[in-house]
């Protein structure tokens, strides 16, 4: 399994290095002038000369990667032109609310789908089991900027339960993780379903019946936890996907992430400022990957001894 481990971080550089010469890029595939963008059209030549300066936008362009490069070695992503801080300590303050934002989704989505699936699998053919395809499917459908705005008309305005925006306590939470769990759950949902019916078709569940186990025993003790080792994988998977997606729920209920840090960067036009929330976000993608993998290796003998 060490082997496995190993190689298996040695991948993960070759991402981050792509990842931060994607960012690096960014600034320069950029149409026009970006210096000209972030100043306005108004902008005097000598405060454009003076910001491509500071950018180190009038060096070459190897030794811009290159210095690039050394920063991000050393933490150092710049300085955000709006907030007059390093772009690191402004990611930073922001990116504890989506992990915060992206745990509780993840919960919720884990809460919905597992007990869903069991029950699909369970009454495979029967009414639940149809009625569940056909919420999962419901949920598959509405995208998040539908879904939210719903959620806030009706239990922020009509019935007045919960608070429009902001962040705070779990009130604050509650819509924007059932905005974005309900999606994940509906996909979660059908995983968990496929994998318990697989689970359930296998001869050591038939041995299980046949020694007289009650369903229930044969469904949460044998079936459940072997079919829930592909659906961790998943979970991992969409952990990631929730950090990286929250961009459109954070902006609908005003939650201060990263998300909503980036468009705020790209409306100000402030290219460093974005260039670090993309670099943290893909970079936290790429490690929750490998998190994943170190999980998966952990709870499955058959990963385990290979």
């Amino acid at each position: 399994m060490t082997r496995r481990l190993a190689g298996r971080l040695l991948w993960t550089i070759p991402s981050l290095w792509l990842i931060v010469t994607m960012v690096f890029l960014l600034i320069h595939i950029v149409p026009g002038d970006p210096v000209v963008q972030m100043l306005g059209e108004g902008a005097s030549a000598r405060d454009i000369t003076q910001l491509r300066h500071e950018l180190g936008l009038d060096l070459p362009l190897p030794e811009q990667y290159a210095r690039y490069l050394e920063g991000v070695a050393r933490g150092d992503l710049g300085t955000s032109l709006r907030y007059h801080e390093p772009v690191l300590s402004v990611v930073l303050e922001r990116f504890p609310a989506t992990i915060e934002l992206a745990l509780v989704s993840l919960v919720v989505c884990v809460i919905l789908a597992v007990p869903a699936g069991v029950v699909a699998a369970a009454r495979q053919g029967r009414a639940a089991d149809q009625t569940i395809g056909v919420v999962s499917l419901f949920g598959l459908s509405v995208p998040n900027f539908a879904l939210g705005p719903l959620l806030i008309l009706l239990f922020s305005v009509e019935i007045g339960w919960l608070p429009v925006s902001g962040r705070g306590g779990w009130q604050h939470l509650a819509l924007p993780a059932v905005t974005l769990g309900a999606a994940l759950a509906a996909i979660l949902t059908r995983m968990v379903r496929a994998a318990m019916l697989a689970e359930l078709h296998s001869d050591y569940v038939r041995t299980a019946r046949a020694k007289g186990l009650s369903e229930r025993r044969v469904l949460l003790r044998h079936a459940l936890p072997n079919a829930l080792f592909p659906v961790v994988t998943i979970i991992g998977l969409q952990f990631g996907t929730l950090l990286a997606g929250t961009i459109v729920t954070e902006m609908i209920f005003s939650w201060p992430g990263i998300g909503r840090l980036a468009v705020s960067a790209i409306e100000t036009r402030d290219y460093p400022l974005l260039q670090g929330c993309i670099l943290v976000i893909a970079i936290s993608y790429v490690l929750v990957n490998l998190a994943t993998d170190v999980v998966y290796a952990l709870i499955d003998p058959r990963v385990r001894f290979s």
